[in-house]
């Protein structure tokens, strides 16, 4: 029985050959593809590659290689039939009815697909005569080269009306065909005759099908034109929602790249190939699509998505991602990389060459950062009723996922950040003031009362032996430090907590301050800029950040034996779990610390000022039954004291 090329293309389209191997193979993802023990033969090393982007299969060691349809043969013993019957079941696709009329319509599909080519032959043709002086003389200002200009097969559709179809005709193709493939309209005399070609004056780029076949074109406009940009019809090959630009090459550059690059124009795919990023893809002048975003992730987990950073380029992102959420699963995403303000990768890379395009697909953020800022981007949340309407659009952009657990996932982490921004409990005042960052979205600004700078880097401590209470404080207020320091991670983890604590030594306080400032200056959006990345500076750059600003004793002291011998879940090759179990005990430790000078202000208070008020200020202390020393079941390597200040040990 044969089958519809169309039928089977789709069928393969539906089915990720991953998936169904892994029924049988255990598979491990190395970059863009999957590897793992042959199943054609006994090995004890993994040389069975499988490639979604490619759509098969391959051993290295035994040679076995084929499609999904040919691993299913194979693997199971069915006939070809028999396989193609099994894989449309499951991917819910109704086999076709091998009647005269569908063998029929797959014979015309071909015959489509041989115009198409020939008109695409015809084109290029056309370029390099006289005719093409024009759209030659626009592709050589637009920095393309002579091998890209033949690598991508770019065409030009002289002014004569008729000429293509004239031509095509000459060839032995019909009026008819040529009018069904979308390279010319019929006239409307009803005898079947092309009337005119549909592109005309026009520099052309054939499109092609995920296996290299032309199936379609797009035509710039080279002179006065209503549209800049136009693209063939619809015909029985070309599905424009489905299509992606260069997609054929951007499959073949994947495997050696790992990455795939979506941009907004065939020019933009065309510079970035030429600059060397071929992995490179877009969709065909309208927003991308479903369909479309399922075919990127046949190619890759994550592409991204590089777009201008213009207002059109956001609202690019934004629809790209509320689209990705609809069909959103475990072990996919989006991320999007935004350019300059008046740039776009074409004239990025040409101005400033291909490092700049890198620089600005290293700082892509991913598509939860997207959803983030989308929510939170220029809003006002100064009231309690805005904030409220910011949890209920959090809530109800997640409603899109189709996977629920996935959508559980993207809740909690939405709702963390909005914790983060947001503190229930009042925010240490000396982190306010800073304009958005890390501790609060953009466009919700707070302020600082009373204003005025913290003290600059003072002396290490005063000399004289402190009392055994101070010396526990600021032990555990060092100990903070050097873990901030070594696991910088923890500024955006723990913000709100970090933001809340009140540390007592002179001389760390306003270390602390410029430890959170370098923080936020890294986190925060730049001047002007709508959308970027979220780094967090690494230890060895925060060290050198706090060298530069004077503090080198004061990093000395930190780092001494003295101090680094109390917390080894502060040192730098600690686990990230036990440095988070000592930063709660340590955060504990000072809120106890700050509690009991706060009782014994009160007593002072009450000694100095024997009101009533006072008198009910300290009671309501007592009555909190706050306890004055630090927990025994700390952390690994903390110092426990009993309340009197006397050291019992480490843990």
């Amino acid at each position: 029985m044969a089958f519809p090329t169309e039928f089977l293309d789709e069928l393969r389209r539906r089915v990720t050959i991953s998936s169904v191997i892994a029924r049988r193979v255990k598979l491990q993802r190395r970059g863009a593809e999957h590897t793992g023990l042959c199943p054609f033969h006994k090995e004890k090393t993994p040389s069975f590659t499988v490639s979604d982007a490619k759509g098969f299969y391959h051993c290295f060691g035994c040679g076995a290689h084929g499609d999904v349809i040919g691993f299913v043969i194979n693997a199971e013993g069915l006939s070809f039939p028999e396989a193609v019957s099994k894989l449309a079941g499951e991917a819910g696709l109704e086999m076709p009815r091998q009647d005269p009329s569908e063998r029929e319509r797959d014979t015309r599909r071909n015959s489509l697909v041989e115009v198409m080519e020939a008109a695409a032959g015809w084109f290029r043709d056309r370029l390099r005569d006289s005719a093409g002086a024009q759209a030659r003389d626009y592709l050589t200002t637009r920095g393309l080269l002579a091998p890209t200009i033949e690598s991508f097969a770019l065409g030009f559709a002289p002014s004569e009306r008729g000429a293509l179809g004239q031509a095509l005709e000459r060839l032995g193709f019909s009026p008819a065909l040529m009018a069904e493939a979308g390279l010319v309209k019929l006239a409307d005399d009803g005898a079947g005759t092309a009337a005119r070609d549909y592109f005309f004056n026009r520099l052309i780029f054939p499109i092609t099908d995920r296996r290299g076949r032309v199936i379609a074109f797009g035509g710039r406009a080279l002179g006065e034109s209503k549209a800049k940009y136009i693209n063939s019809p619809e015909s029985p090959l070309f599905h424009k929602g489905r299509v992606l630009y260069n997609h054929a090459a951007a499959l073949r550059a994947v495997r050696d790249k790992g990455e795939l690059i979506v941009v907004e124009g065939y020019m933009d795919v065309i510079a970035l190939s030429q600059a060397g990023f071929p992995a490179v893809v877009a969709p065909l002048g309208t927003a991308v699509t479903e369909e479309q975003i399922q075919e990127l992730w046949r190619m890759v987990p994550e592409p991204i998505f590089c777009l201008d950073g213009d207002s059109a380029g956001r609202r690019a992102a934004v629809r790209a991602a509320e689209r990705a959420l609809g069909v959103l699963k475990p072990g996919t995403s989006l991320q999007f990389a935004f350019l300059p303000e008046g740039d776009d990768p074409d004239s990025l890379v040409l101005a400033a060459g291909p490092g700049a395009l890198r620089e600005v697909l290293d700082r892509a953020i991913a598509l939860v950062d997207l959803l983030w800022l989308k929510e939170t981007q220029g809003r006002d949340f100064s009231t309690p009723e805005r904030r409220a309407g910011l949890r209920q659009d959090l809530r109800r952009a997640v409603q899109e996922l189709p996977d629920r657990e996935l959508a559980a996932d993207y809740l909690d982490e939405l709702m963390a950040r909005y914790d983060r921004a947001f503190p229930r409990r009042s925010r240490d005042r000396r982190y306010e003031g800073r304009g958005p960052s890390a501790f609060a979205p953009q466009g919700y600004a707070t302020r600082r009362p009373g204003g005025g700078a913290h003290p600059s880097r003072a002396a290490l401590p005063i000399s004289g032996r402190p009392d055994p209470e101070r010396q526990m404080r600021r032990r555990c207020e060092q100990l903070l430090l050097v873990l901030l320091i070594n696991h910088p991670w923890l500024l955006e983890e723990r913000a709100e907590d970090i933001a809340a604590l009140d540390l007592r030594s002179k001389d760390l306080l306003p270390m602390l301050d410029e430890i959170i400032g370098a923080f936020v200056s890294r986190s925060a959006e730049p001047s002007g800029a709508s959308i970027s990345s979220h780094p967090i500076l690494d230890s060895a750059g925060l060290k050198c950040h706090l060298r530069d600003k004077g503090y080198v004793r004061v990093l000395e002291e930190l780092f001494s034996p003295d101090v680094m011998i109390h917390g080894k879940f502060a040192r730098a090759d600690a686990s990230e779990e036990a440095a988070r179990q000592g930063f709660v005990h340590l955060q504990e430790g000072i809120r106890q610390q700050a509690s009991r000078s706060e009782s014994e202000d009160a007593v002072r208070a009450l000694a100095e000022d024997m009101t009533e008020e006072a008198l009910l200020r300290l009671r309501a202390r007592q009555e909190l039954g706050v306890e004055t020393g630090l927990e025994e079941d700390g952390a690994e390597g903390l110092p426990v004291m009993d309340p009197g200040g006397h050291k019992q040990g480490r843990i």
